[in-house]
């Protein structure tokens, strides 16, 4: 397994590049932030992120990276971190993130986590392939963190997420109720990452 992630994956030929987080690219996720924008696509974070970047940036930076964290999910509880990789999409500006996630020696998740891979692209830069691309360039990091496929999931009616992964190669494997969501229905894909990378 590789332990040490590159600062930056090659880019997708639409010129977008996973970059990992860095003190000079802070600026451009406050500016996202301050237009609303939420990493967490469950729950609207960008209010707390914009004040504990602003009240310190280099300990932001730190918590957002710490493997050893905790998350809170949806309904308030509060989770130990999985292992994790983390990018922020740049075609020059920040254009979103996204993660990965996962337990070493094993393709299986807790309960409580809903994919192996989640994303969120800024509303100003979307439907540009972005959420494609940086979903295509992060499975060889899966890859090489010893995952065979990934489990990848979205609200039925995520019509734009939907044709991200199965551009990928998902095939719906489940369904079932969206706990965030009532009387919606949240899809649950497989991607195989040797057929992708």
């Amino acid at each position: 397994m590789k332990s040490d992630t590159p600062k930056t994956l090659p880019s997708h030929s639409d010129g977008i590049t996973l970059v990992v987080p860095r003190p000079d690219f802070l600026p451009a996720y406050e500016a996202a932030l301050e237009k609303g924008w939420s990493s967490d696509t469950m729950r609207d974070v960008s209010g707390e992120q914009l004040a504990a970047l602003r009240a310190d940036p280099e300990e932001f930076l730190h918590r957002l990276l710490d493997q050893s964290g905790t998350v809170t999910l949806h309904d308030g509880r509060v989770v130990p971190r999985l292992p994790f990789r983390l990018f922020w999409l740049w075609d020059g500006d920040f254009c979103g993130s996204i993660m990965l996630r996962f337990q070493p020696g094993t393709e299986e998740l807790p309960p409580h986590c809903i994919g192996h891979i989640g994303y969120s692209v800024v509303p100003w830069k979307q439907r540009r392939g972005y959420a494609t691309a940086a979903l295509r360039l992060i499975l060889p990091v899966a890859r090489d963190e010893g995952l065979r496929s990934v489990e990848i999931s979205c609200r039925e009616t995520n019509i734009a997420s939907r044709k991200v992964i199965e551009a990928n190669g998902g095939v719906l494997e489940a369904t079932m109720p969206a706990e965030d969501a009532p009387g919606e229905v949240r899809l649950v894909y497989r991607v195989r990452v040797f057929e992708n990378a």
